[in-house]
């Protein structure tokens, strides 16, 4: 597109028009952004391009400010384009919850609802969901699994009705519930050399090599922050992006790794890992379950966020007792 075709009109007067904004204008915006070209965004909403540029053109005039600018890297959006966008977000997730609810009002549906967890939680989540939905068994959960940058990034919209983490995202406003605690320690194979030690410091363990989760993990960060405030730097083996890889590698002998306790639950109750006694571990965080303030929830949604808030530390894995070591 040209620059000629996306000339605008400046007023204040077009400005204050945007209420006669249509959801096929914010719809092709959004699809633009997502393409970067107007023949994808038309082929995404089946639309032809003279169609998607006279709506775009005409989005425009109502903003009464530039929403595209044409780069090398395709079509993108300009801080007034992406304000914009933000709202076609919202619009997107009203129409979803109103759906949802004239569904429920019209018994055809018991509702959807739409959680997600960091993968960390994925050990007791699932039973959570499992206890829920014998009380509830016509809402549908979908459940969506990621790192933490993953969802807090999936914060920022709307899909999610709430998620499961242990740090609420800082740039987004949020309501929060507390689970539980959350306890992180330092696991090793059975039989390893310091196993029998007590009192142990990290500059102890400056030369094991520690085995992690990928950069934006909540779990690599808080290990991280960790040895900076001793003025340390561990030695990382391997990056992975699963717990379970990690645990078998640990197992294997290849390192050790700061971990959080409620993932290894059943290798250390089944003795094939170890925790080693370092002073001033366990760190112990708290599980959340979040949403965003000015989310709406529907009434299967709201019932399965007061559950978690009210029940959900029932189901977090049972681990020793560190006391304070």
């Amino acid at each position: 597109m040209s620059a000629k075709e996306f000339s605008y009109n400046g007023s204040g007067h077009a400005a204050a028009q945007l209420r006669h904004l249509t959801i096929r204008q914010l719809r092709s915006l959004a699809a633009l952004s997502a393409k970067g070209s107007v023949t994808a965004a038309s082929t995404q909403l089946g639309l032809t391009q003279p169609a998607v540029t006279q709506q775009l053109r005409q989005l425009q005039d109502l903003a009464g400010l530039p929403l595209v600018q044409r780069t090398g890297d395709g079509m993108l959006l300009t801080e007034a384009g992406r304000e914009v966008l933000a709202l076609a977000e919202r619009v997107e997730a009203a129409i979803t919850d109103c759906q949802g609810a004239l569904d429920l009002l019209a018994g055809r549906t018991g509702g959807t609802v739409h959680l997600g967890a960091v993968s960390t939680a994925k050990y007791f989540v699932p039973h959570a969901i499992a206890a829920f939905s014998k009380r509830s068994p016509k809402i549908e959960i979908k459940l969506t699994i990621g790192n933490r940058e993953e969802i807090r990034e999936a914060m920022h919209g709307y899909e999610l009705d709430f998620a499961v983490m242990g740090r609420p995202p800082a740039d987004v406003s949020v309501d929060v519930r507390q689970l539980g605690r959350n306890p992180h320690i330092i696991v090793a194979r059975k039989g390893h050399w310091l196993e029998k030690d007590s009192g142990l410091s990290l500059t102890d363990l400056v030369h094991e090599t520690f085995l992690t989760r990928e950069p934006g993990s909540g779990t690599r960060t808080l290990m991280e922050g960790m040895f900076q405030k001793s003025d340390l730097e561990p030695i990382i083996g391997m990056e992975m992006s699963s717990n379970e890889t990690i645990k078998q590698a640990v197992i294997a002998g290849l390192g050790i790794a700061f971990i959080s306790a409620h993932t290894v639950a059943h290798e250390l109750a089944e003795g094939r890992l170890i925790v080693l006694d370092v002073a001033g571990l366990p760190i112990v965080r708290q599980w959340y379950v979040i949403r965003r303030s000015d989310k709406v929830l529907l009434p299967p949604a709201q019932a399965m966020f007061d559950f978690l808030g009210s029940e959900g530390a029932n189901y977090l894995p049972e681990v020793p007792d560190f006391g304070k070591r």
